[in-house]
């Protein structure tokens, strides 16, 4: 494959698959229930397959596709353990890499993004990728003044292929919602079609990559590689070494998973306030824990602009919940739009639905787990139950759905690694509101 398969009916093609197969699996199953298998044999086997050919598709199509299996990932905590497992192997797959593109492309995108002498500009350049993005790869180099240096090449009909894939996608998110049930993928896919421009500018990325260098310079915590060049379509920037969450994640010691998940908490609620910025594209394959126990954070295409920090409302909101003071709660829901005029909610119904998302507020140190994130998913996504119900009535203004989903996307992480985190301390220091 030289380019991101582009066309939209040929896109199209490919995420059509989707649906098709999972109609096949299913008369499959029902042929085998005939045979003596039991409902739970069948679920099971479907479900495996149905991951694997999920993430294969998407893997493949990389672009919009890529990308939005890329954020699905970091909700594999929430999902009940039999429906996980499967999806878990395909998943970290697709955070890991997709297939790569040739080598005379490679040079084609470099001599038009840095000019015919590209070469000139690196000492060494390895035409074999160390890694794999949604729109993009990574090479290993040296430039020209003797540092390694990390080289992302966008792929070829990226633009293209963003904008087909997240179109598609749209109509098939009934399907993807099987993935993770209580959250929401329309809005999730709408958000992410909305940012697309701005990622597809690797100079954007590179500004915003430095302002965290910035920020983070010299830290004790976090090390963010400086930026070295960018164009448009190339960006370079120092080579970083470390381990990444994925593996921690499937094989790291008890020291390493607790250390990971404190950086990530502190640099997720300590950049706003540092940087203006909110690196908004938590997945594992975005962060590294080197050996000198700093977390080393990439890909900050996607950030939201905060300039004043994180919104002092949600550290008030966190702050009533934990105090269980419900009428205080539901009047500053009220006057800041979480509830939409007319809705009739009680104050004590709202805290039930909140109270429990607060419980790592609640001690010192937190044990982050899947099975507490998947009874969050359950209490909130079971129709039948009240606080599914109240869950429905609030609304989430359009400027803190984007924090919103960031914050659940490190929670999963969190959660993944099975990390014990003083996060009420970190908390504390970092969100406005809370300790007022």
């Amino acid at each position: 494959m030289s380019e991101i398969p582009r066309k939209a009916v040929q896109r199209t093609a490919k995420l059509a698959t989707l649906p098709i197969g999972v109609a096949g699996r299913v008369v499959g199953g029902w042929g085998k229930r005939l045979t003596g298998m039991s409902s739970e044999e069948v679920t099971a086997d479907m479900t495996a397959k149905t991951a694997e050919q999920v993430f294969a598709v998407l893997g493949q199509l990389k672009g919009g596709a890529m990308k939005f299996g890329q954020a699905l990932s970091v909700f594999e905590a929430a999902v009940p353990e039999e429906m996980a497992a499967p999806y878990r192997e395909a998943l970290t797959k697709l955070q890991a890499g997709a297939p790569p593109m040739p080598t005379r492309t490679v040079h084609r995108v470099l001599a038009e993004q840095l000019g015919s002498a590209w070469a000139k500009r690196f000492v060494e350049f390895d035409d074999e990728p160390a890694a794999s993005a949604s729109i993009g790869q990574v090479h290993r180099a040296v430039w020209h003044d003797g540092r390694e240096v990390a080289v992302k090449v966008q792929y070829p009909g990226a633009d293209e292929a963003l904008n087909a894939d997240l179109k598609q996608l749209l109509r098939f998110s009934r399907l993807v919602q099987a993935i993770i049930p209580g959250a929401e993928v329309k809005p999730l896919l709408e958000e992410l079609r909305d940012r697309m421009v701005e990622e597809l500018d690797y100079r954007t990325e590179a500004d915003n990559q430095r302002t965290f260098a910035k920020a983070f310079d010299g830290d004790e915590h976090v090390l963010v590689p400086k930026v070295v060049a960018s164009a448009p379509k190339v960006m370079v920037s120092e080579w970083i070494d470390g381990t990444p969450l994925a593996t921690i994640i499937r094989e790291g010691t008890r020291e390493q998973r607790d250390l990971a998940g404190r950086r990530l908490a502190e640099f997720h609620f300590s950049a706003p306030s540092r940087s203006g910025l909110l690196h908004a594209d938590p997945h594992p394959g975005n962060f590294l824990l080197g050996a000198d126990g700093r977390l080393r954070t990439i890909d900050f295409g996607a950030c939201a602009r905060l300039p004043d920090g994180l919104p002092r409302t949600l550290g008030l909101m966190t702050r009533l919940a934990l105090d269980r003071r419900s009428d205080d709660l539901l009047d500053l829901l009220r006057s800041e739009h979480f509830i939409r005029p007319g809705t009739e909610l009680e104050g004590e119904d709202v805290l039930n639905y909140l109270g429990p998302f607060v419980e790592p507020l609640r001690t010192e140190n937190f044990k982050f787990t899947r099975k507490w994130l998947q009874s969050q998913a359950e209490r909130v996504g079971d129709l039948r139950k009240p606080d599914s119900r109240t869950g429905r009535s609030l609304n989430l203004p359009p400027q803190y759905l984007l924090i919103h989903r960031v914050t659940l996307g490190a929670t999963g992480i969190l959660c993944q690694l099975d990390a014990e985190v003083p996060t009420r301390s970190i908390v504390a220091r970092w969100q406005p509101g809370f300790d007022d």
